[in-house]
């Protein structure tokens, strides 16, 4: 009565060959009969809020992490701040993981609706374990399980989810130890006792699942990789890059869901001629680090579309008086308060173009979470190198997303300082075309920052010829920011598929089937988005069509694609959730079918 779900991510000492056992049929298998080894696993664990199921995603990706296996969560949850259907998802894999995956091998169902939500996902072979206080109405493979009596016994009816991991531990014949350390080093500032009702609830499992005679596949043995890893979420590997880069004012207004780097910093950016403060609104925090940057500091603050929003006026002053800084836009669906934890990647055109007036700021969008420690390096580079606001667009989906990386490497980080003017007062700020030195207030050189179109010194003018120079001057700037890198693959084809953002996981993987469908497609990507490396556009000029996945409803990098005269065509998807890879593959087959007969004729 028991049983399973989990995954697990299995460890193997050198004495004992351990085997994980999960899933390939999940049914019971005679003893002695040959299954074969699986390379690849999802787990969902579907509940309400604060039932535990991230915790227990999280775990199980971090501990497959630490015994060499590669792993990725997947969260979505509703906006109640407790309650409300809440699922997590872990995929492992032998191979590094590009998307949260399509059909589910595991369903750990915490209560009845989401069992009825979530059973449909399932693979042919998909076992759901759930908690017995309900009963099922449908046939799929299913094994029930007391979770929340066993949580109350363990002392915390919080604790269901670590019961069930407990059970999968055993199944998998994963060492309880590594579970263990997990919940110590996660619970332990909270206290002991905590830590103690975990590790009961955890034993609990372990013996209830030792009743069980139900056989999971077995997973492959981990390659572990030659290189260091670490577990991070994509909004702290940004926090780590931009404070590598030299951050050193933050101001932030808590918002869903950026409200992570606002704690990421007051946790770590600390130190001497240091700043962290969290404002009480989005327009005071855009103020605040116009006024940081201005005064010579390497200013950042974090929101989502509807902060974003609020700070229009700020970034066009930003602009207007190339004052240096960075925003975060951590997307979400909208607009207004839209569906304020789902993911979506809707706020190009306003990231790009957020004031009135003639406005291009520079726009970096990472897709995987090794890419959000290099995008806050560069957009801090980039605010410093042109002087101006530069925009740090992710998303909700790569914000909270788990994956183990590569450890950065800090030391090898390269760190760009904006000039600064080491001259005698008198000085002409925006005189010429060309970007120009800026002054530190309080030293020789003052000037105004004025949000007016100005003379060379900053006094506000209307006269025609200096806005035709200083709004040259101001785009021209973008030229400096050219050098960014990008992706190639198959570049001769005469069509190419190129994702944006958070996307890109799910469009690699789709992209790899198709190259072993013998579909000839090329493949081209960047984080760079604004402006575009002058190499890449060349190339997708001469493409016949350029195919951009993207979750919203305008089709927004196909549309700045084609202002540059490149002939791209977006696959939109605006359901608040990320692309599965099986659609993808289909949608893009279809699109090359048709562009192929288009041109033949």
């Amino acid at each position: 009565m028991v049983n399973i779900v989990a995954q697990i991510s299995p460890f193997c000492p050198r004495k004992l060959k351990l085997i994980i056992r999960l899933f390939n049929k999940l049914q019971r298998v005679p003893m002695g009969r040959y299954m074969s080894k699986r390379q690849d696993f999802v787990v969902r664990f579907a509940g309400e809020g604060g039932q535990g199921v991230v915790t227990a995603s999280e775990a199980l990706a971090r501990i497959a992490s630490e015994v060499g296996y590669h792993s990725l969560t997947f969260a979505t949850f509703p906006s109640q701040i407790m309650g409300g259907p809440t699922y997590t998802q872990a995929r492992i894999s032998t191979s590094p993981v590009l998307s949260p995956g399509d059909e589910l091998n595991v369903l750990v169902a915490l209560n009845e609706e989401a069992y009825e939500t979530h059973k449909n996902e399932l693979s042919e072979d998909g076992i759901i374990l759930y908690d017995s206080s309900f009963t099922p109405s449908g046939d799929e493979k299913s094994i029930g399980m007391p979770f929340d009596d066993l949580a109350k016994e363990a002392g915390d009816a919080r604790t269901a989810n670590m019961v069930m991991m407990g059970a999968l531990s055993a199944l998998v014949q994963m060492p309880e130890k590594y579970l263990k350390d997990f919940i110590e080093k996660r619970f332990l500032s909270r206290g002991q006792e905590i830590v103690d009702a975990n590790f009961k609830a955890i034993d609990f499992g372990i013996e209830k699942a030792a009743e069980s005679a139900f056989n999971l596949g077995e997973l492959e043995e981990p390659i572990p990789p030659e290189y260091k890893q670490v577990m991070m979420k994509g909004n702290d590997a940004i926090s780590l890059g931009s404070i590598r880069a030299g951050l050193n004012f933050y101001v932030g207004y808590p918002i869903s869901p950026a409200t992570t780097i606002l704690l990421y910093m007051e946790r770590n950016l600390f130190g001497d001629e240091k700043f962290v403060y969290q404002a009480s609104s989005e327009i005071e925090a855009i103020n605040a680090i116009l006024g940081g940057g201005y005064a010579g500091k390497k200013s950042m603050t974090a929101t989502a579309g509807p902060g974003f929003s609020l700070m229009s006026e700020g970034l066009g002053l930003a602009w207007m008086a190339e004052i240096p800084l960075v925003v975060v836009d951590v997307q979400r669906g909208g607009p207004a308060t839209g569906l304020p934890t789902k993911t979506e990647q809707s706020d190009l055109f306003s990231s790009i173009n957020p004031a009135h007036g003639d406005v291009s700021l520079p726009v970096i969008a990472p897709g995987m979470v090794d890419e959000c420690f290099t995008a806050g390096v560069m957009a801090l580079n980039w605010a410093e190198r042109y002087q101006g606001p530069v925009i740090l667009l992710t998303e909700m989906s790569l914000a909270e997303r788990v994956q183990n990386i590569k450890k950065p490497d800090l030391e090898s980080v390269i760190v760009e300082d904006r000039k600064i003017y080491e001259g005698n007062n008198g000085y002409l700020r925006y005189d010429g075309f060309e970007l120009s030195p800026m002054p530190i207030p309080g030293r020789p050189g003052s000037y105004i920052a004025n949000g007016s179109e100005h003379d060379a010194m900053g006094d506000t003018t209307h006269l025609p010829s200096r806005h035709i120079q200083m709004t040259e001057r101001r785009f021209s700037k973008l030229d400096l920011l050219r050098d960014g890198d990008f992706e190639e693959k198959n570049p001769e084809a005469s069509i190419a598929i190129m994702p944006w953002g958070g996307s890109k996981g799910p469009v690699l993987e789709a992209y790899n089937k198709l190259i072993e469908l013998g579909i000839d497609i090329g493949w081209f990507y960047t984080m760079y988005l604004n402006p575009l490396p002058k190499d890449l556009l060349d190339k997708l000029l001469t493409k016949d069509l350029v195919i951009v996945p993207e979750l919203n409803y305008q089709g927004q990098f196909s549309s700045l694609l084609r202002s540059h005269g490149v002939k791209a065509k977006s696959i939109v998807q605006y359901t608040g959730l990320p692309f599965k890879v099986g659609g993808l593959v289909t949608s893009i087959n279809d699109m090359i079918n048709q562009t192929t007969e288009v041109v033949k004729n």
